[in-house]
């Protein structure tokens, strides 16, 4: 199952490659790729590079979806406090988000062009993490593409998580879209507000069956996250989270890790990963790998779904809307209108 191919920095990236032998073949089969990988932080041509390679790999194991981690293009800011006490902002913090800013992409813009270009290149459907800069705020966004090279949308996550909120914006109800593509109906949900169930219940009622769970969480509770809602959706859940040490990121004193007692040592793992594919019926197809860098795919047997729905369907025949229901507001929220 192990293939050990060279990473893009020049060291061993694992792929782990689970094929379904029991799978049916009369019904459609997809084989999906989650990758575990670091950004080259600060340096976002350099990570749409790295980004490249890491498609390309996938590709050449027959992957039809590529899912990225969370933030994948511009980063996740670990061990960043942005300067930020209460009641107070440094120049150096406001210095940091500066050049946060600077690396994070316009939606559309050249990048996502690029983007749109790699997945068209190498017919894959890709969903990558980005920072969305929309003049001086950013946003934690997925980016979805299909294999023709179109950029079909984003997410915006609705709600980001403690500190996250001094640095990221918040989505709305009109960036929560589920694609009905040849692979299925595909759609993501980023780290945390998959604790949010009314969002879950949003994406069930739209007939998601590919749930892409981006994320920075690396703790082992996020895999029963991860496995509770295969079961709850009756979908295949795919989670992609970055391994990265702190010498993925500047060195001091241009960027400096915040809830430490110490500086941690440059081979220090300041996010270990626990990338997944979780089939409907709770079994782990891949993963979860805390080992480093990795590429970790496995085929999914869409005749699953219809046997997990059987048992389950949580907006279906398992629904009470007489008693229990949702209302999803979809308008997106502007600070200023202007009237005509």
């Amino acid at each position: 199952m192990a293939l050990a191919p060279t990473s893009p920095g020049g060291g061993p990236v694992t792929a782990e490659v689970e094929m379904n032998a029991e799978a049916d073949q009369g019904a459609t089969t997809v084989r999906a790729t989650v990758v575990q990988a670091s950004t080259v932080f600060y340096d976002t041509p350099a990570t749409l590079d790295k980004a490249e390679k890491l498609i390309a790999e996938a590709a050449g194991y027959g992957s039809q979806l590529v899912l990225f981690p969370e933030v994948f293009v511009g980063g996740y800011p670990h061990g960043s406090t942005f300067g930020l006490t209460i009641g107070s902002r440094s120049a150096k913090g406001k210095e940091d988000f500066r050049k946060y800013h600077a690396a994070a992409i316009d939606v559309p813009g050249p990048e996502v062009s690029r983007l749109a270009a790699l997945a068209g290149k190498y017919k894959v459907f890709l969903v990558m993490g980005v920072v969305e800069r929309a003049g001086y705020t950013l946003y934690n966004t997925v980016l979805s593409f299909d294999s023709l090279g179109k950029y079909l949308g984003k997410h915006r996550k609705l709600m980001p998580t403690a500190l996250e909120r001094v640095f990221w914006g918040f989505g709305d109800g009109s960036t929560i879209p589920v694609y009905d593509t040849p692979l299925g109906k595909i759609g993501a949900v980023i780290c945390w507000e998959n604790r949010m169930p009314l969002l879950r219940t949003a994406l069930y009622a739209k007939g998601i069956e590919i749930y892409c769970a981006p994320t920075a969480d690396a703790l082992p509770s996020w895999q029963a996250s991860m496995t509770h809602i295969a079961l709850e959706g009756g979908c295949f859940v795919l989670t992609a989270n970055q391994f990265c040490r702190r010498k993925d990121y500047p060195p001091p004193p241009e960027y400096t890790f915040g809830g430490h007692d110490e500086e941690p040592s440059p081979e220090t793992a300041v996010c270990t990963g626990g990338s997944s594919i979780i089939s409907p019926s709770g079994t782990v197809l891949a993963g979860p790998n805390y080992e480093g860098e990795a590429l970790l795919t496995a085929d999914l047997d869409l005749g699953e779904i219809v046997r997990a729905k059987f048992d389950f369907d949580v907006v279906g025949h398992y629904a009470r809307p007489e008693v229990l229901s949702l209302t999803v507001k979809t308008e997106p929220k502007h600070a200023v209108s202007f009237a005509g």
